[in-house]
């Protein structure tokens, strides 16, 4: 395998000024459907960048679960790792990979915790399956075996059967992220991609273009 040759040409569309919403949480919600539309595997998967107390960066993929005009949402354990960085440094960063639409979104921004009420409901909405895999994974922490997992995961089963309602785990919670940036980039040929960055102002939010 050769590395150096592993490349892909760009041209499937454009992103213009003309054409983007003047509110990018809007002109998401456009790019979102249509990679929805496009049948991408699981378009709500976004990369979520943390930074520890000593500064150290952690990146993983969490599932978009909830946006509107305050930002995006998404659910977690909150003993976890990404939970404890954002508990020292609630700044963070998004990215949402379309690679088949040749089409990449960035956001930066700050995450604050969802209410109560608002992680009991989507928490009850969960399949019983994902509920209880909730409570059954200590998030981060080491585990002997797949073994001790499936057993812990049997030790929930035997204490809501089916039928039951399962209660939301008491450390487990949601985030919002409101966002300072958004950057929608589309692939162009020659590598001369369009980039388009929305920053956020007292008033509203100041569109610019980026060089690739």
């Amino acid at each position: 395998m050769d590395l150096q040759d592993m490349r892909e040409t760009y041209g499937l569309g454009e992103l213009l000024e003309e054409q983007v919403d003047a509110d990018p949480l809007k002109q998401f919600g456009v790019w979102l459907a249509q990679a929805a539309d496009a049948g991408l595997h699981e378009p709500n998967a976004m990369v979520l960048a943390t930074v520890d107390q000593d500064g150290r960066p952690s990146a993983r993929t969490v599932l978009l679960k909830g946006l509107d005009e305050r930002g995006f949402v998404f659910y977690t354990n909150q003993q976890s790792r990404k939970a404890d960085d954002l508990a020292v440094n609630p700044a963070c960063a998004l990215v949402f990979p379309w690679h088949a639409m040749e089409r990449q979104v960035r956001v930066e921004g700050t995450a604050t915790k969802l209410p109560t009420d608002e992680v009991d409901a989507y928490f009850a909405s969960r399949p019983r399956g994902s509920q209880l895999g909730a409570w059954a994974s200590q998030q981060s922490q080491p585990v002997e075996s797949r073994e001790e997992l499936d057993l812990q995961y049997e030790s929930y089963e035997r204490q809501w059967p089916e039928g039951t309602e399962i209660s939301t785990p008491y450390f487990w919670g949601g985030y919002r992220i409101a966002p300072a940036t958004i950057e929608f980039w589309q692939g162009r040929t020659g590598r001369l991609h369009d980039r388009l960055q929305y920053k956020r102002t007292e008033a509203s939010w100041h569109l610019q273009r980026l060089q690739p």
